[in-house]
């Protein structure tokens, strides 16, 4: 099974790339699932419901989020009819929406994708590493689901790599999202888990994250604000990643994805 999953769309840049890239990785990679992290697409802050729905008729079988989830109020209620629309499983209890669901691949198989944010650096959150622990206890790959896709969307990179090491073994992969930039440390652990702490964005990389560069330098240089940020608006690349499962669920292949301008373009030999 071969699991297509992208990072942070960040604002119209972000979503543009993706409708115009995601035709072609789905020609050339021939996905039976695909997931993506869709919390800054609004503007750059949040989601909504036409943003969710165009993803979903693009391809997408489940979105993902961080912590800017409820940056547009309309999700609070878009995300209780649709159950593929993710939040942080660890958001506290009584939370609207889910933080993990069972999606079908187009070949029939089970894939469990569970959304976690990290604690270093970012607001305080139940504990990811208990929660996942349990859920994997909880689902044994091979016998209640083909596939266990873990989001860990958070700052250090030490964190998303504690929470898949210890996890190895026991999930497909383990990526991680919410810094914009694409890592260079896509593995398979020793025990079959795939890692990569950082996908990267879906956006324009002519930018400070996504966001137009002359606001975030004044605020590093004069420790003032000029304004508020407003997303970069010039050609976005698209960032993420390509899995391929094995007969036990865990991971035999797995490759970086990148395309169009400014960066390197990679694309999965498998």
């Amino acid at each position: 099974m071969r699991i297509l999953f992208l990072g942070d769309i960040m604002g119209r840049s972000g979503r543009e790339a993706v409708k115009k890239h995601l035709p072609t990785l789905k020609e050339k990679l021939k996905p039976d699932a695909i997931i993506i992290n869709a919390e800054n697409a609004a503007h750059g802050r949040g989601l909504t419901e036409k943003i969710c729905k165009e993803l979903f008729e693009l391809g997408a079988d489940c979105i993902t989020t961080g912590n800017h989830v409820w940056d547009q109020n309309e999700t609070m209620l878009y995300i209780t009819r649709e159950p593929r629309l993710l939040r942080p499983a660890n958001f506290p209890d009584g939370t609207p929406g889910n933080g993990h669901v069972v999606v079908e691949a187009r070949n029939g198989a089970k894939i469990l994708v569970a959304n976690y944010m990290a604690r270093l650096f970012m607001d305080p959150m139940d504990d990811p590493f208990a929660q996942a622990r349990e859920l994997a206890s909880r689902n044994p790959l091979g016998k209640t689901v083909h596939a266990i896709f873990v989001d860990f969307h958070g700052e250090t990179t030490s964190e998303k790599m504690a929470l898949a090491h210890m996890l190895d073994g026991q999930v497909t992969a383990v990526v991680g999202t919410h810094t914009h930039l694409p890592t260079a440390d896509g593995q398979i652990l020793d025990g079959g888990t795939a890692f990569q702490a950082d996908a990267g964005m879906c956006g324009d990389y002519n930018s400070v994250i996504g966001m137009q560069k002359e606001v975030p330098i004044t605020r590093f240089t004069k420790k003032v604000s000029s304004g508020p940020m407003q997303p970069a608006d010039g050609e976005g690349t698209v960032c993420g990643c390509l899995i391929e499962t094995d007969s036990n669920g865990l991971t035999k292949n797995y490759g970086q994805v990148i395309i169009g301008p400014r960066l390197t373009n990679r694309m999965p030999d498998f």
